[in-house]
């Protein structure tokens, strides 16, 4: 199981919250690459098409570069992680101003092949 090639894309400061990731992610972690694809082109989340962008580039390192069986692939992992944030000041009433932050996300999807069960 130490030999397992894995295909992995990731994407820098998307300019969306972890949070929000994270909760598309978890309807695709340990599902074929093409049900994941099916999930996320049908879900109604902003996150869904950047999560669809990184799964389509994660496949085609998986067929390019390893040579893997498009057929056979499915999410090994998928995680978000906190990337920098945006400090920004909103005006308020009487002349006041109020902080808030954007925050960005460092996606990562990992792809590989399914192991024939020996029966």
């Amino acid at each position: 199981m130490a030999d397992i090639k894995t295909a992995v894309a990731k994407t820098k400061n998307a300019r969306i919250s972890p949070y929000k990731v994270r909760q598309v992610l978890a309807l695709i972690r340990g599902k074929s690459a093409e049900r994941a694809q099916v999930i996320l082109k049908f879900s109604d989340k902003r996150a869904a098409g950047i999560i669809l962008k990184v799964l389509n580039s994660a496949m085609a390192n998986a067929e390019h570069n390893y040579g893997m069986d498009m057929d056979k692939l499915y999410v090994h992992e998928a995680f978000a992680d906190q990337g920098p944030v945006m400090k920004r000041f909103r005006p308020v009433s009487m002349g006041r101003a109020h902080p808030y932050v954007h925050k960005l996300t460092h996606i990562t999807v990992k792809l590989c092949e399914r192991q024939q069960e020996a029966k």
